[in-house]
């Protein structure tokens, strides 16, 4: 019950914080979400934990954030802001593996507590260049369809009550070609098959979980927007 928890507590987290940040600084604030949600999504998705009586990675809150930040860019300004927010994201992937990869292949100090550390980064980052590959191949895949798919449906359900049809359904298709792609380049030969297999399925289940979930949010941030309670800040006005 535990993980469960954390799990619930971690999805408020990220989505309590992707609309604060909307609130306060509007387009901006979405832009800045981006290499956060890539980079703690590339980073958590080591971490195998069982939940809900399953063995899954994380990262898929993390991950499923960045869907909701290009849903309401598409839907609150533009599809050209979306695609603007996946090149944000392709840049962060590719230049945090690059710049990490250079970082552990320094020589660390003899002392104790320094080489320990050195190490405990290094079994991260050493793996990252394989995780970043894949994260790059899915990433630019599935957020590429889901724009395209937002887009598809809104012109065939263009009221704002049915933003949960084009939410979902662009979503959660995302999700599993998202999902696919990621765990083949990821995790292929690296944990035994019946596990890849059950991490695939679990992982996809939390994404359409947690993409049913982000729909209020959806509705909550056009609602925000029609009422003018977005704050759009500029970079010039950021002291």
């Amino acid at each position: 019950m535990r993980n469960e928890l954390l799990w619930f507590l971690l999805l408020v987290v990220n989505f309590g914080s992707i609309m604060y940040v909307y609130k306060q600084y509007g387009k901006l604030g979405l832009y800045v979400w981006v290499p956060i949600s890539t980079i703690l999504a590339n980073i958590q998705v080591f971490l195998l934990v069982d939940l809900f009586g399953f063995s899954t990675a994380l990262g898929n809150i993390m991950y499923a954030g960045g869907f909701l930040v290009t849903d309401i860019l598409s839907e609150n300004y533009s599809e050209k802001d979306a695609k603007n927010a996946v090149k944000i994201g392709f840049f962060t992937l590719a230049v945090t593996a690059v710049i990490m990869k250079i970082a552990i292949s320094f020589v660390p100090t003899n002392v104790e507590a320094g080489l320990k550390n050195f190490h405990s980064v290094q079994l991260i980052f050493d793996f990252m260049p394989r995780i970043m590959i894949a994260g790059l191949a899915a990433y630019g895949v599935s957020q590429t369809h889901d724009i395209w798919a937002y887009e598809f449906w809104r012109k065939r359900f263009p009221e704002t009550k049915h933003i949960w049809i084009r939410n979902n359904f662009s979503t959660m298709v995302s999700q599993l070609i998202d999902n696919l792609v990621f765990t083949v380049i990821a995790f292929y030969g690296v944990y035994p098959k019946e596990v890849l297999i059950e991490m695939y399925w679990v992982t996809y289940f939390m994404k359409f979980i947690v993409a049913a979930l982000d729909t209020p949010f959806v509705y909550l941030a056009n609602s925000m927007k029609r009422k003018g309670q977005i704050r759009e800040v500029k970079l010039e006005e950021i002291q």
